[in-house]
C-alpha cells in the first residue's frame, strides 16, 4: 500500500482486529506472568536474555529488546538479580562487560511461561493469519 493510497473500511476493520488480538495476547501474557510472581517487564527481560546468544546477554541487550533507556534496564536487571533470577558474570574477552545469566529458578519459571505462551500463540495463529490476509 502506498502512502497516498486511501484505506477502505475493511482495512480499518482489519487493523482494529489486529490491535485487538495484540492486546488480548498482552493481557494473557500479563496474567500469566503475575501468576508466577513476575511483572510483565521481568518476564520479557528473562525471555530476552534466554533468547539471545549467551555472549550478547547484557544490560544493553535488555534495554534494546525492551525498548528501555539504559538506566531503566539497569534497574530492571538489578531487581531480577535481587530476586535471584539472574546473576552477572564477567565476560572472558572484556572484564568490564557483565554478561547476564539465568538462574535455575528463572529457567523453571520461563519454561512454564513459554510453554503456555506458545499454546496461546498457536490458538491465535488462525485469527492473525486472517488479519494478515485482509491487510495484504
Amino acid at each position: 500500500m502506498q502512502k497516498n493510497e486511501t484505506l477502505a473500511d475493511a482495512d480499518y476493520a482489519a487493523l482494529a482486529s489486529f490491535r485487538h488480538a495484540i492486546r488480548r495476547f498482552q493481557a494473557f501474557s500479563e496474567e500469566q506472568a503475575a501468576a508466577v510472581g513476575l511483572t510483565p517487564q521481568q518476564h520479557q527481560a528473562l525471555l530476552a536474555i534466554r533468547g539471545c546468544d549467551p555472549d550478547k546477554a547484557t544490560v544493553g541487550h535488555v534495554a534494546e529488546r525492551l525498548i528501555l533507556k539504559p538506566h531503566s534496564a539497569t534497574g530492571l536487571v538489578n531487581r531480577l538479580e535481587a530476586l535471584a533470577l539472574i546473576r552477572r558474570e564477567q565476560a572472558a574477552d572484556d572484564k568490564r562487560r557483565a554478561l547476564l545469566r539465568l538462574t535455575p529458578r528463572a529457567y523453571a519459571l520461563l519454561d512454564a511461561l513459554s510453554a503456555t505462551h506458545r499454546e496461546e500463540i498457536r490458538r491465535m495463529a488462525p485469527v492473525l493469519a486472517e488479519v494478515f490476509t485482509q491487510l495484504g
